[in-house]
């Protein structure tokens, strides 16, 4: 089972970075869904994803249709959006199988169409809409994964055992 994280159309590359930094941590795949709102070697993407972009495995997808190709279950496609009704957190993502997280332009989020076609993909993080429009990109992605690794038994990712935890006192 391998967790993605899709990304669509993305404006700014410190998000990207961000993300891009989260995924080497979890062992999640980028996908980056084109046109990009930046160069993949912008210095302030290479900052934000600091000395770990050997360690993501990127896949580039000419467009929004192209990357729906490459989906093998779309049962297992879970829209990112704040127009959801189905919250994240009421979501299975165990079981056998690819998880894919998709998430929209920072500005426009996905194109309303493509949105109407797959309403029951769709999940939400809440939050205060009368005080934020939505959730810095980053933080959303991070949000999301890490539901999904907790409810997987964070599988192969570090953990620090008592025994060591009391060896740093």
């Amino acid at each position: 089972m391998t967790n993605h994280i899709v990304l669509f159309e993305p404006l700014f590359p410190a998000n990207t970075g961000n993300i891009a930094r989260t995924c080497a941590g979890t062992n999640t795949e980028l996908h980056l869904i084109k046109p990009l709102g930046f160069s993949t070697d912008d210095k302030h993407m290479k900052r934000a994803g600091l000395d770990y972009w050997d360690k993501v495995k990127i896949t580039y997808h000419e467009d929004l249709p192209s990357f729906m190709k490459t989906v093998p279950d779309i049962n297992r496609l879970y829209i990112v959006s704040k127009f959801a009704t189905h919250d994240y957190t009421d979501v299975d993502y165990t079981g056998e199988g690819d998880h894919y997280f998709l998430f929209g332009k920072e500005t426009t989020g996905l194109p309303e169409r493509f949105m109407q076609r797959y309403p029951e993909n769709a999940i939400r993080i809440p939050q205060n809409d009368e005080n934020i429009r939505a959730l810095n990109l980053s933080n959303s992605a991070a949000i999301v994964i890490y539901e999904a690794l907790r409810q997987q038994n964070f599988p192969q990712l570090a953990r620090v055992h008592r025994y060591e935890f009391d060896k740093l006192k």
